[in-house]
């Protein structure tokens, strides 16, 4: 035992972190929550390294200290507020009714087209995504409006399942976004800049996922008949129920990219519009009290997933991984752009086992540095950078790009947790009906994102505009 504790104390860090993500990814695959396997694996890290260096009890004496403010530290940062806020959006949105009437108003505008039905499911979560940083809360509230009404039209459960599912990803990406908060703070990039730059994105994969609803609809038979027989007077008529989603994304767009708020206080402002319109719609206090609750629990386990991994990702700084790993990177005899896809492929395997916010909060720290240090450093110019975009636009940049394959880890089995929110809600259609419905979408984000590192001009247009990228 002697000999173990020796050997241990003469490992340098960069080993001591090896072995120390090693374990934690062991407690993962045995099926320890992310925000328990991370702190603990980040906790005896602490106490490994500082122990080696001071004698254990004062290295766990250090080690505890640290794991205790960390949390706070971090987590009292302003930007995070923004989580419980979008969130709380979109419950009430759901309560108020607007839901249906948004869904019903896209039935009635594209219901007309090819696969009208999954075209106006397709839309109107987007729509929601638009008030609503939450994938999961987005799928679960168009699992129960839409899903019957595809059934009821003959379309095939497995597409109504899947389609809902691919759907409510583009909450990950359409601001407000949670998800893209999450990534702001962790390498400490602007939040409104990031907002901005998931807005044309979400709004691509969106069409993208329109076309492809049209196109099975033109090459398959007996797919689902389109919704005629609306007037215009019809159309218009559906405008005023979902209008206040329309305001809220105004608000949204107006305090971030014209300057009028911050981020922070455009989220306030939305849910207090949607909370004005959920009273006005007859909501009282049991759905009132039914939104907060929800918010609360799914902010809980965010900052739970945060505060865990904010631990290892201090233990990371001190082993020094994420240099080392950057280091290793730029020294690969290849080509950048093949590097970068390798980082992508391992992320969707990486997915496949953990969900999408614990996946990036344990993963950026190391491989950010090395994704911006392979296109030439944060100073580097867009003409002199490898993948063409400047150390700030790569930052942004790469953001959307992981983002959106955190999207699809929300699809793939065996996590898919979209898939599962879906299939629990409608218990006629199984997880695999779920998962196969959801094939033809994951097609398209391969697609999708080999459009976003083709065309970097997508993502960072509008952050251009503000003066980023």
């Amino acid at each position: 035992m002697t000999d173990l504790f020796q050997a241990m104390g003469n490992m340098d860090s960069i080993e001591i972190g090896l072995w120390v993500s090693g374990a934690m990814l062991v407690f993962v695959l045995l099926g320890v929550r992310v925000a328990f396997a991370a702190a603990t694996a980040g906790f005896l890290g602490l106490v490994w390294i500082f122990s080696a260096k001071l004698g254990f009890e004062r290295g766990f004496l250090v080690a505890v200290k640290m794991a205790g403010t960390i949390p706070h530290s971090k987590v009292s940062s302003l930007a995070l507020s923004l989580i419980p806020a979008f969130i709380l959006i979109g419950f009430l949105a759901y309560h108020a009714g607007l839901t249906k009437s948004l869904f019903e108003a896209a039935k009635r505008w594209v219901g007309w087209l090819p696969g009208g039905m999954g075209v106006a499911t397709v839309f109107s979560t987007a729509g929601f995504a638009a008030v609503s940083g939450a994938s999961v809360a987005t799928s679960a509230v168009f699992a129960r409006i839409a899903v019957p009404e595809m059934l009821k039209l003959g379309y095939d459960k497995r597409f109504a399942a899947g389609v809902v599912a691919a759907g409510g990803t583009l909450a990950s990406l359409i601001p407000p976004s949670a998800i893209l908060v999450i990534y702001a703070i962790i390498v400490e990039q602007d939040v409104g800049a990031l907002l901005m730059a998931g807005f044309l994105p979400g709004a691509f994969s969106a069409l993208i996922y329109g076309a492809l609803v049209i196109f099975m609809a033109m090459t398959r038979k007996n797919f689902g008949p389109p919704v005629r027989g609306y007037t215009w007077k019809q159309r218009f008529e559906s405008v005023p129920g979902a209008l206040p989603i329309f305001v809220v994304i105004g608000i949204i767009m107006v305090c971030i990219y014209g300057g009028v708020g911050t981020p922070t206080e455009a989220g306030a402002l939305g849910a207090f519009v949607i909370l004005c319109m959920a009273l006005y719609n007859g909501s009282r206090w049991p759905e009132l009290k039914a939104s907060l609750m929800e918010t609360a629990k799914l902010s809980a386990m965010i900052f739970a997933i945060i505060w865990g991994v904010l631990i290892y990702v201090r233990f990371l700084g001190f082993a020094d991984l994420p240099s080392a790993f950057s280091d290793w990177i730029v020294s690969l005899d290849q080509s950048p752009l093949l590097t970068l896809l390798l980082i992508l492929c391992a992320y969707a395997v990486l997915g496949m086992f953990m969900d999408a916010i614990g996946m990036l909060l344990l993963t950026l720290p190391v491989v950010y540095p090395a994704v911006i240090a392979l296109n030439g450093g944060i100073d580097v110019t867009a003409a002199e950078s490898a993948f063409g975009v400047s150390g700030t636009g790569c930052a942004i940049w790469f953001g959307i790009i992981v983002v959106k394959m955190a999207e699809l880890c929300l699809i793939t089995p065996p996590i898919g947790l979209n898939c599962f929110v879906v299939a629990g809600v409608r218990p006629e259609c199984s997880v695999q009906d779920v998962f196969r419905g959801c094939t033809p979408f994951f097609v398209a984000d391969v697609l999708t994102i080999a459009a976003l590192i083709a065309l970097p001009g997508i993502v960072l247009w509008l952050p251009g505009q503000m003066g980023y990228g």
